[in-house]
């Protein structure tokens, strides 16, 4: 999806940094200074490894934390601050989340049909029970379920089923804007398609926006329209799905891309792969410069030194990297060599 020229975004981020104080003075950084925009209508794709900090963004967006600084605006209002009742009732029903976990985000002593209607009596929707009722068998049908489901437990699905309850949870209240935090790495290989073909089914016909977070970049590539990729609290790149499989600017993102196996076993026997060395640093302690020096096999000394500015290389492609030469538009591998 493109959106068109003039288009304000739905959601804004702007330096948005998430720390948390773990004892003994020292700060962890899951999400420092990170700005980014979500259009209506379109599926914005994050990944990174494990411990990046995505999931933590997400969850600061919907305000399950607070932003340590920076803004995060919805529909042109901000999400943090002080805010009334009404507020933030007005929020949350306007901004909803697909955990990961599809068994530990649902009560398992509730039945399906008081997990899904739990946002329905928050915020009054029903008039009475028997509408209430409804609307529980019309979301269970909208997720590929049926109403006989309504009154089992949790415990009684599977994986799958489960994720498809929850996804009905999120829709109960006529979200604008659903952050979907992982919401298929739990799942079997085989289900985690016709999650992703429910999700995108959902988005066409309700008009719903998506941030979708994982680390599975061929998956991601599936249902995004643009992507963002994390390193350590902070974004190196984003640009349009298609751009980024085509034309990866920054050798973090390219590392990830290499790791996607090729269908074909002659050119997936013949290609080169690049390889991450070493551990994710910590969070607490990341390297000064660039923060990917320490693993990156192109690092120079003055990756160590600076931070990399956060440009704009080509029309809508961000990427941060000393590497990249805006001059020539083009990465300098190990030996100066245009890339």
């Amino acid at each position: 999806m493109k959106h068109e020229k003039g288009t304000k975004p739905l959601v804004e981020v702007k330096h948005l940094k998430k720390h948390f104080d773990v004892g003994r003075g020292q700060i962890l950084k899951a999400v420092d200074d990170v700005s980014f925009d979500i259009y209506p209508g379109e599926t914005f794709g994050l990944v990174g490894e494990s411990g990046c900090g995505k999931s933590t963004l997400g969850r600061t967006l919907i305000r399950l934390y607070e932003a340590t600084e920076g803004t995060v605006s919805f529909d042109g209002e901000a999400v943090h601050g002080r805010k009334s009742n009404a507020e933030r009732k007005k929020l949350s029903r306007s901004i909803q989340m697909i955990f990961q976990d599809p068994y530990a985000s649902l009560n398992q002593r509730m039945t399906v049909t008081d997990i899904i209607a739990e946002g329905i009596d928050a915020h009054g929707i029903a008039k009475n029970r028997k509408e209430r009722q409804q609307m529980v068998y019309d979301l269970l049908e909208t997720v590929g379920l049926n109403r006989s489901h309504a009154e089992r437990f949790p415990h009684e699905f599977s994986g799958g089923q489960r994720q498809r309850i929850g996804i009905a949870r999120a829709l109960a209240v006529h979200p604008r804007f659903v952050i979907a935090d992982e919401p298929i790495s739990a799942l079997d290989v085989s289900i985690q398609a016709q999650v992703v073909n429910l999700m995108k089914k959902l988005q066409q016909e309700l008009g719903l926006t998506y941030l979708f977070i994982a680390h599975d970049l061929s998956m991601v590539k599936h249902i995004s329209d643009r992507i963002g990729v994390m390193y350590l609290g902070g974004m190196v790149e984003l640009t349009s799905s298609d751009e980024l499989f085509e034309n990866p600017l920054h050798p973090y993102t390219k590392t990830l891309l290499s790791a996607i196996p090729i269908p074909d076993p002659k050119l997936e026997r013949g290609r080169e792969r690049m390889v991450l060395q070493g551990d994710l640093p910590s969070p607490i302690n990341p390297p000064s410069g660039c923060r990917f020096r320490t693993r990156c096999p192109f690092a120079t000394e003055l990756c160590a030194t600076e931070t990399p500015v956060w440009q704009e290389a080509e029309k809508g492609h961000w990427v941060a990297c000393h590497l990249y030469d805006p001059s020539k538009k083009m990465t300098v591998n190990k030996e100066g060599a245009g890339a």
